[in-house]
């Protein structure tokens, strides 16, 4: 009776924690879609009509190569686009955020095992990451992610093939939906596996197998008795030596002072998983393209000059440095105690974070759930039950079920919901002051595509293709990097530089031979151009964002 009603009070806990977290995915999904949505869009209608040809159809520039990197996403988005237009796309994109927060936390909940922890600490990770809930492959690929560790954490508990196969699952979808994170999947293994070669490390050294094996080699091969005798004498004494230490090392490894090596056998098999999830990257229409992208990314200028992939400055980021702050306290000012493998994600996850804005997404996802295991460690752990703090908390679900906590709850999250979402209720899926939606009107209406070359900018270059205008940029960066292009030209870093007015736009529009520029009204050269005069160019259109320009002295076409 007593365990039914337990469960009772665990499932009320789970249906009130799903309601409110659904309810928080739902205010921080935006309205305005990204400018990344728009290429999506074009890309998916290209491959539905065209197929996979390796080539970018919407640039003017001349035989660009293109590795379609999300080409499976950009076909599904076309899809929902085609049957139910923006609002079909924005509503997949609730859809998937509230699926990423309730797989967040089901996850959280099952490895550690605590349904308010649980809620506590995927509230915080998608409070964290709300900035990168978008309709772009990211969103799907977090989600995977996710049930990766799901999948990691069951197979070394319990070594049941259905969760290796669940990884294969995975890595062959994150191929073929957003090949840039493939070789992240990989990634999530070696803690794991470094925990176990640090286990393997520690027998090695401190049971000094090799000393032993070596006295076993001279007792079989020496020929001398005496030598012999001599031989299984230090052996004796030192499988003696061996036998005690052993017995120490197991009772420091079941009671260590902070951090807890385990010596899986069930890693190994992971390791063969790993590998076996390699061949998943032949398992698209791209060639060797998982084999590949991250590397020409890596190698190009891309990274450097793209907000999200510039370095995170924790003092801009009071939530994640607050995280770290709990994160740090726990593990320094309790005695809970981490295992190796979570040490070397966090660890590992910081780095990256602290490399690029854009993997706190990871941080948060993954480092929450790491989080959620050492607060049920410090209420449940052996320490804690002598302070009589697990009957405490077995008393907070009775306590978190009484209508007061319960209204605060939802007066909690539904204060966090309106203060994200109060300033969307006007937003439009396609905002005009961020996309130029009169000014490609009147380009359809009065300029000739057949004979323009139009300079624009990063941001919106997306919607432009989106609406048929063949463009300078876009925000698919890589395609315009000499790694990826093919060209000899460096076209991302001629629109950095002439954007930036490191250089003269004058000698990059020559360059190019560009007829016609679209920038937005606080764009640097339109400034340059009105307050300068330049006879080269005509304004032809302005609204009360964008600018667009004829240049007069442009070679005809």
């Amino acid at each position: 009776m007593e365990k039914t009603k337990k469960l009772s009070n665990t499932f009320k806990i789970s249906l009130i924690a799903i309601f409110l977290i659904a309810v928080f995915c739902i205010a921080i999904t935006p309205v305005t879609l990204q400018n990344d949505t728009y290429y999506t869009i074009k890309i998916g209608e290209h491959i539905e009509n065209n197929g996979i040809d390796m080539k970018d159809p919407f640039s003017w520039h001349d035989n660009l190569d293109y590795t379609y990197p999300h080409w499976l996403y950009d076909l599904l988005t076309f899809k929902i686009f085609s049957q139910f237009g923006f609002e079909g796309i924005y509503v997949v994109t609730v859809i998937l955020s509230v699926i990423l927060g309730l797989s967040l936390y089901f996850v959280s909940s099952k490895i550690s095992k605590n349904n308010i922890i649980a809620f506590l600490v995927t509230f915080g990770a998608l409070y964290l990451i709300k900035d990168y809930i978008a309709a772009r492959a990211q969103l799907v690929t977090f989600i995977l992610f996710v049930w990766s560790i799901f999948c990691i954490e069951k197979f070394i508990e319990n070594r049941k093939i259905r969760y290796g196969v669940a990884l294969f699952g995975i890595a062959t979808l994150i191929a073929n939906l957003h090949v840039a994170v493939w070789p992240f999947f990989f990634v999530l293994f070696l803690p794991y596996i470094g925990e176990l070669f640090v286990a393997i490390l520690g027998d090695f050294i401190i049971y000094r197998k090799f000393n032993q094996f070596k006295l076993k080699f001279k007792i079989k091969h020496s020929k001398n008795e005496m030598k012999i005798q001599k031989y299984k004498e230090q052996l004796r004494q030192l499988e003696e030596k061996l036998e005690k230490i052993k017995v120490k090392r197991t009772n420091d490894l079941q009671n260590p002072y902070k951090i807890k090596i385990e010596k899986n056998k069930n890693v190994k098999w992971l390791i063969l998983v790993m590998l076996i999830c390699v061949v998943t990257g032949f398992l698209t229409p791209l060639g060797d393209t998982p084999f590949t992208y991250l590397i020409k990314t890596m190698q190009g200028n891309t990274t450097q000059n793209i907000n999200e992939h510039l370095p995170m400055t924790l003092s801009a980021q009071p939530e994640t440095l607050c995280a770290i702050i709990i994160l740090l306290g726990i593990l320094t000012f309790t005695k809970t105690k981490i295992k190796l493998r979570d040490l070397f994600m966090i660890g590992g996850l910081s780095y990256l974070m602290l490399l690029s804005k854009r993997q706190v997404t990871m941080f948060a996802l993954v480092g929450t759930i790491i989080l959620g295991k050492l607060i049920v460690d410090f209420v449940f752990g052996d320490t804690a039950k002598k302070q009589g703090l697990s009957e405490r908390v077995e008393r907070l679900e009775k306590i978190a079920l009484k209508p007061i906590i319960v209204i605060a709850m939802i007066l909690v999250v539904g204060w966090f919901s309106w203060t994200n979402c109060k300033d969307k209720f006007d937003d439009k899926i396609v905002d005009p002051r961020n996309y130029p939606v009169a000014a490609c009107d009147y380009i359809l209406k009065n300029i000739d595509l057949s004979k323009a070359r139009f300079y624009n900018e990063y941001n919106y270059g997306s919607y432009m293709l989106f609406r048929g205008i063949p463009v300078f940029i876009d925000s698919r960066a890589d395609l315009y990097a000499p790694e990826f292009s093919g060209l000899e030209d460096d076209i991302f870093m001629d629109f950095i530089n002439v954007s930036s007015v490191g250089t003269f736009y004058e000698d990059i529009f020559e360059k190019y031979n560009i007829t016609h520029a679209i920038m937005n009204k606080n764009a640097k050269i339109s400034m340059i151009i009105d307050k300068t005069n330049d006879s080269n160019y005509k304004k032809i259109y302005s609204d009360n964002y964008f600018v667009i320009y004829q240049r007069l002295n442009a070679k005809e076409r």
